[in-house]
């Protein structure tokens, strides 16, 4: 090693040491404790408002104005009575059935619809809001940002100085840096943080302890919108919910609470309608045929390949993982000048280009090659022009593989087409109803006198927080799935 080289490695870690220095300085909001970070607030609200586009980008929005409305104040409330009141806090609703919530720094707060389908009073809702309010005030995600800048200067010591660099860096982590576990410790915290706010909003917190009992028993999974569940994300601390239990006692005891707000069925009344379950009219598979009635269309799905239907693409893999049909819709005005744009962003070597028509749309087909570091790919594209909008296939592989896969990727992009059958077209999402139950009975009774099927029983208990043995009151308000379709 050269004298010049090592002093400039000296160099580098005296700074990056002079740097740790100065933003471990950064108080906690919460704890008041001195930590890492280099993220000011500044950088935080920018970081949020650039994932936030990301977010709705990707998942999309659920569009139900007065529920979203209904729920922002409650947030904006909570907000309000955390430990950064000064922050301004966005609530927004994913139009995913997956069941999670999330935040992001700077004080974005998202709930997909699936975990509203599954809350069951407004207590509930304040108690999973207030830890999701909890991660921003303590800052979780930020640092978690912070560890991963820190990761990318000890690779280079190139961008020592935090300033704009940084935010640009972080930006290009991407949506998945949202989805980073949290450490149980940081669960803890949320938890502790979502009965402090939502008790000091005069909510009954013990009502999040009951949700977490739900969600256990459920154990959602992940679907096909590509957002992740709750547990892949908000790992359980050990005796999660009598540790809620424990706390909900102590801030009711300090605030000296009285008359704990609950809101059953004020709560359920405002999901009633709300889409439950995928929403077909933004992709749906019947006879391994993908139909899109929004967009009118239809293309056939290879059999035994997975399908993932995120809001900006479908995902095809085959059950070997060694081939991948994306489909999406590119910018352009015409399909030559779409090809020419993936050729000139992806440094594709163009094998053969050719123009065609897929079923009287006019198109152009195109087989190239891409180089990565670990692996030579070929890719079969088809970019399809119709309706003002370019449509876009790209059926990946390795090149010692693309033979075997060719003619699937090509038979698959051909059979493109318009989709005109009206049965496919005006389709229906199941729905979350509320029907009132007038006498008291066992739930598993209520539940039969509305027409559940006998092998929805469970599931439908669940969906209302209680088991089937469960009483219920006169007058009560319960959810039941209307079949769409």
């Amino acid at each position: 090693m050269t004298r010049q080289k090592a002093k400039c490695i000296i160099l580098g870690f005296c700074l990056i040491g002079f740097l740790l220095w100065i933003f471990s300085c950064a108080a906690n909001p919460v704890t008041g404790k001195k930590e890492l970070m280099l993220l000011s607030e500044t950088d935080e609200i920018k970081l949020g408002q650039e994932t936030d586009l990301q977010v709705v980008s990707e998942y999309g929005l659920y569009e139900d104005p007065k529920l979203t409305a209904d729920l922002n104040g409650i947030c904006q409330r909570l907000g309000k009575l955390s430990h950064r009141p000064n922050l301004t806090y966005h609530f927004k609703i994913l139009d995913a059935s997956v069941v999670n919530a999330f935040a992001v720094p700077g004080g974005y707060v998202y709930f997909s619809r699936g975990i509203l389908a599954t809350l069951n009073n407004e207590a509930e809702l304040a108690g999973v809001m207030g830890h999701e309010i909890g991660h921003i005030t303590a800052r979780h995600s930020a640092k978690q940002y912070s560890r991963a800048q820190l990761a990318q200067i000890g690779l280079g010591v190139g961008s020592l100085f935090i300033d704009s660099s940084v935010l640009s860096g972080l930006a290009q982590l991407g949506v998945g840096m949202l989805f980073l576990s949290f450490s149980r410790d940081n669960e803890r915290e949320a938890d502790d943080l979502g009965v402090e706010y939502s008790s000091r909003a005069g909510y009954d917190a013990n009502q999040m302890a009951n949700f977490f009992e739900t969600l256990e028993r459920m154990n959602p999974g992940s679907d096909r919108s590509g957002l992740p569940a709750w547990f892949s994300t908000h790992p359980s601390p050990v005796d999660r919910v009598q540790a809620v239990r424990g706390r909900a006692s102590e801030w009711q005891k300090k605030l000296n609470l009285r008359d704990l707000r609950i809101n059953q069925d004020g709560y359920l009344r405002g999901i009633d309608g709300l889409v439950y379950g995928d929403d077909p009219r933004q992709g749906y598979v019947a006879d391994n045929i993908f139909y899109h009635p929004g967009l009118r269309l239809q293309f056939p799905v290879p059999l035994q390949w997975k399908l993932n239907n995120t809001h900006t693409q479908v995902q095809m893999v085959n059950e070997g993982q060694d081939a991948l049909i994306l489909f999406s819709i590119s910018s352009g005005v015409s399909s030559q000048e779409a090809a020419r744009k993936f050729v000139s962003e992806t440094k594709a070597g163009v094998i053969r280009a050719e123009a065609l028509r897929v079923n009287g749309l006019a198109s152009q087909r195109l087989h190239s090659e891409i180089r990565s570091e670990k692996a030579v790919y070929q890719v079969l594209s088809y970019f399809i022009e119709k309706d003002k909008r370019i449509f876009v296939f790209h059926g990946l592989t390795t090149s010692d593989r693309f033979q075997n896969y060719r003619a699937l990727f090509d038979n698959t992009m051909r059979q493109f087409r318009d989709l005109t059958d009206p049965k496919r077209i005006h389709v229906e999402p199941d729905r979350i109803r509320i029907r009132n139950i007038r006498t008291a009975g066992p739930l598993e009774n209520e539940l039969r006198s509305l027409g559940v099927p006998n092998d929805k029983m469970k599931g439908l208990a669940l969906l209302n927080g209680r088991d089937l043995n469960h009483v219920v009151p006169a007058n009560s308000l319960l959810k039941v799935v209307q079949k769409g379709m």
